[in-house]
């Protein structure tokens, strides 16, 4: 794919530093853009800087990036005042999941922005088409469906609303692959987007399977980690059953569906656990019992791991098989 966008040429806005947001920033400084971004709560002026710097550092030492941290900081400016704003070109909004507090953010960014500007949401749980209504200027807004850590993972998802520009979310859908993405446009907006609606599937039967004594929370994970988790990096689920035999998964699904769980409340499981405080590694307290020094070093391990998995993607992009044989091709005319 072609890419004319200069990320250097185009300002980014990032409104929300707390763990997403910083990441997301990390990002966007890697891919070569300049950066603004605004904390919305006065303690992130303290904390956003030193999460970005230790991003960085974290990427220099796993080769991502081949310069220090500090050579950054002339693209990155940390600031309440959104009148900094007024020249990106894209600003992305990773706040609270509080349409309240949302409507207040982009009245403060339109109020700035110029009309032509893009303004993205990073919300995994309300739909776009109902943001997009809160602004000014609706065919201008999208979703931004990033994952943790933003600056390692190739996941994003790009969402249209009802009333989006596609031909604007095709500019987005360009631009991320200089944001080391493999993203996905989805044209059409549904709850939950794409990959949410595939995950929560999961994790419904997954509280199913563990309430109902089938198997523990240990076995399904177990059970994730060494069958979907071997394969998922390099294919998806439709992939995997052409790779594996189309018609035996149409055997097994006349049988099989009607027995998944189709439950609409809430697991029993997972609101003990909140209701108790429980946070997972945040807190200690979780699915699993941690102590301190356990959560926290889980934390360290899945940064580890996202370096790790990136290195091993990235020799199996999504073009994979169409490069290999084009090199054949390349190298022997006559093959076919």
């Amino acid at each position: 794919m072609k890419h004319s966008a200069d990320p250097a040429q185009i300002p980014v806005g990032v409104v929300g530093l707390g763990l997403m947001g910083c990441s997301i920033v990390t990002c966007l400084l890697i891919a070569g853009h300049p950066v603004v971004a605004i904390a919305p709560i006065p303690s992130d002026m303290e904390t956003a800087e030193p999460r970005i710097k230790g991003h960085l550092a974290g990427a220099l030492h796993e080769g991502l990036i081949t310069q220090s941290a500090e050579t950054y900081s002339d693209q990155l400016r940390i600031t309440e005042e959104y009148g900094l704003l007024k020249d990106c070109r894209l600003v992305i909004e990773c706040t609270l999941e509080n349409i309240d507090i949302k409507r207040a953010v982009y009245a403060k960014i339109e109020a700035v922005i110029s009309p032509d500007a893009l303004i993205t949401s990073n919300t995994s749980a309300i739909p776009i088409s109902l943001l997009q209504r809160e602004t000014k200027l609706p065919t201008r807004f999208l979703g931004l469906h990033w994952m943790e850590p933003s600056h390692t993972t190739r996941f994003l998802e790009i969402i249209c609303g009802d009333l989006s520009d596609v031909q604007k979310a095709e500019w987005l859908y360009d631009l991320s692959h200089q944001w080391g993405k493999e993203p996905i446009l989805v044209r059409k907006d549904i709850r939950g987007f794409i990959t949410n609606r595939l995950m929560y599937a999961m994790y419904r039967e997954a509280f199913n399977l563990v309430e109902n004594g089938y198997a523990t929370v240990e076995d399904v994970d177990r059970a994730c980690r060494n069958s979907p988790g071997y394969w998922m990096t390099l294919v998806g689920v439709f992939r995997w059953m052409d790779l594996t035999g189309v018609p035996a998964y149409h055997t097994v699904m006349k049988d099989l569906f009607p027995t998944l769980s189709n439950q609409t409340d809430m697991p029993r499981l997972i609101d003990d656990i909140v209701k108790e405080g429980g946070k997972g590694v945040l807190n200690a307290k979780g699915f699993y019992d941690y102590t301190p020094e356990e959560a926290q070093e889980w934390q360290k391990t899945y940064e580890e791991f996202s370096y790790e998995i990136r290195k091993l993607a990235l020799k199996y992009p999504a073009d994979v098989v169409k490069t290999k044989l084009a090199h054949k091709n390349d190298e022997d005319p006559t093959f076919q």
